[in-house]
């Protein structure tokens, strides 16, 4: 009897590497934009999102659709949107030194609370790519009165926010959840 255990354990361990191997190899077929190097292209979002002059904090319409979060380089503002296209919060950050190039990316990894690439103390960092071996992410300074304007010649990819945009931010960007970078 214990051969024929042996065999179904051994057999069931087999499927189950056979099993992570397909889904490794599924997962590394459609590596999110932001961990494979470059943002998925898209003409509208590379071009500058054209904006509604009486509410500059409207939502863009080219900024897709769906459950996501809209981060706009030119304009410093954020935008969380849910899955019925409708903005949930919108507000506006502080971004660090480096950029990510306008595309289509989700969240990657999450920390509650870290130090930052600049020595400030964090907290809710939600990360959605690199640039140059720089994270890019959104995070709340834990002392507001601590924060000073970034030292220009440090690299840094943290977009601040106040701790009240930080906290909707952490409660709504998960893992996954898409996350456009307009103009």
């Amino acid at each position: 009897m214990a051969g024929t255990s042996s065999s179904i354990v051994a057999g069931l361990t087999a499927a189950a590497v056979a099993a992570v191997g397909f889904l490794a190899y599924q997962a590394q077929a459609t590596v999110p934009a932001g961990l494979g190097g470059k943002p998925r292209a898209n003409a509208s979002l590379t071009a500058k999102a054209p904006r509604d002059r009486r509410n500059p904090a409207a939502l863009p319409s080219t900024s897709g659709s769906g459950e996501r979060v809209v981060y706009s380089v030119d304009d410093d503002r954020v935008w969380l949107v849910s899955g019925h296209n409708r903005v949930l919060r919108t507000f506006t950050v502080r971004p660090g030194s480096v950029d990510p190039l306008p595309g289509a990316y989700v969240v990657t990894s999450r920390s509650n609370a870290v130090t930052g690439t600049d020595g400030t103390p964090i907290e809710h960092v939600v990360r959605f790519t690199s640039v140059d071996g720089v994270a890019i992410g959104f995070s709340a300074a834990l002392n507001t009165s601590t924060v000073t304007t970034p030292d220009p010649t440090v690299r840094t990819g943290g977009i601040r926010e106040t701790r009240a945009d930080g906290d909707a931010m952490w409660r709504f960007a998960t893992i996954g959840v898409p996350v456009i970078v307009i103009r």
